[in-house]
């Protein structure tokens, strides 16, 4: 077989694109994944708080670990908000690039 076979064969495309309605349980798979981000969304913000507290605490009370670490906290947890809030358009923008691959 020649090199130019290979590369033919490699850059067979297969014809699959995403099918929304394929699958029963698609709108339940939706509900459940928005749940879960909501409760992510929840859950930092819970974070955010504590770190917030933490950092405060430690900058009034000489704790130079525990404001590092405060910090360090909301740092991530504004990271992980950040993320949580851009999921849908994040995967939608790969997505559309993914779909410019030839």
């Amino acid at each position: 077989m020649y090199l130019a076979d290979q590369v033919i064969q490699l850059a067979y495309d297969p014809g699959i694109k995403p099918n929304e309605g394929g699958l029963p349980g698609l709108n339940v798979l939706k509900q459940v994944m928005g749940s879960i981000n909501l409760f992510g969304l929840i859950a930092v913000v819970g974070a955010l708080a504590v770190s917030a507290g933490v950092w405060a605490w430690g900058h009034h009370s000489g704790g130079h670990q525990a404001e590092a670490n405060g910090r360090k906290g909301v740092l991530v947890s504004a990271g992980a908000a950040l993320l949580l809030g851009a999921a849908n358009g994040v995967v939608a923008f790969f997505s559309t690039l993914g779909t410019q691959v030839h």
